[in-house]
């Protein structure tokens, strides 16, 4: 049996307000789920996966509604298995939450916001697209950006949203975007899941540190981040589809928290260098002595800027 959830999300009025970008999404909300972003890719996945289901024509995501393997049956959410159109969900609490690399995502239910949207995705190219969301999330949750003696929130190429304090040399991290892609017939959707420490939770970060929402506005909820955040959401998503990463460079480098600093790599070649922004498909730069190298792939930490560049 389902659980009952326990915050009020009010998701009919934020429904009508992205229906009209998205026609035919779905907003769903659940009490737990092991991953918002494995469910949905589960759920593309039946859609195009199963033997004998028929493949969709160039342009279209709907799947057969007969045959061997009908994919009509029901879902545990009410929707149908093989559904392709857009989805919100929201799960109060993730018991499996998922970051890059495999990573776990600790989400507490009240003190977190974890959702995932899916939906068919076209863009020009799909680099940069984590840090594109990035984007749309901070300028929701903090309009005024980095500013003279005031925290403000940063993001960590590539997909990391950070808490930078006044005068600190240490950014904390609040929250991560974690993006997939499913081929569904010719086409491609994406899912696009977000991690959000809302209140103070019993874990922390052992590099990054913890920081909260609520550092920046005490007493605010996981469905009011939500209402915040939703609409910028997606209209970044629908932008991103039309002009690719090269609207959002600008304000990513704004918040960008390694410019400047030692950073390491998971790459044999290019183990470390000292970060200077990123290029125009959102690929990391580094300076290796007097080389500019780009990291695309791969991973990245901070180390204390303190440190000497190689």
């Amino acid at each position: 049996m389902q659980e009952s959830v326990v915050q009020s999300w009010n998701t009919e009025p934020l429904w009508r307000e992205l229906t009209a970008l998205l026609p035919g999404l779905a907003i769903e909300v659940v009490a737990r789920c092991e991953s918002t972003n494995t469910v949905l890719v589960e759920r593309a996945r039946r859609s195009s996966g199963q033997a004998d289901a028929a493949p969709s024509r160039p342009g279209e995501l709907e799947p057969p509604i007969s045959g061997p393997m009908p994919l009509l049956e029901a879902t545990r959410h009410g929707r149908r298995a093989g559904d392709t159109q857009p989805c919100l969900l929201v799960a109060e609490q993730q018991t499996r939450g998922r970051g890059r690399w495999g990573r776990s995502w600790h989400s507490t239910a009240g003190a977190s916001l974890t959702c995932s949207l899916a939906l068919p995705f076209t863009p020009p190219d799909w680099s940069g697209l984590s840090l594109a969301m990035g984007v749309a999330l901070a300028d929701a949750l903090d309009p005024h950006g980095p500013r003279e003696g005031a925290a403000s929130i940063g993001l960590k190429w590539p997909n990391d949203l950070m808490r930078i304090e006044p005068g600190s040399d240490a950014p904390r991290k609040m929250g991560g975007i974690l993006v997939e892609s499913v081929p569904v017939g010719r086409r491609r959707m994406a899912v696009i899941g977000l991690g959000l420490n809302i209140a103070a939770q019993p874990v922390a970060e052992a590099q990054t540190g913890f920081a909260c929402l609520q550092e920046f506005e005490p007493g605010i909820d996981a469905p009011h981040a939500l209402a915040r955040i939703a609409r910028p959401w997606v209209d970044a998503v629908l932008q991103f589809q039309r002009d690719g990463f090269a609207p959002f460079k600008a304000r990513f480098e704004r918040r960008d928290c390694l410019r400047g600093r030692v950073v390491t790599t998971t790459l044999d070649d290019l183990p470390q260098g000292v970060a200077e922004g990123v290029d125009d498909s959102g690929a990391l730069r580094l300076r290796v002595g007097p080389s500019l190298r780009t990291v695309g792939v791969g991973d990245v930490s901070v180390r204390s800027s303190s440190e000497p560049p190689p």
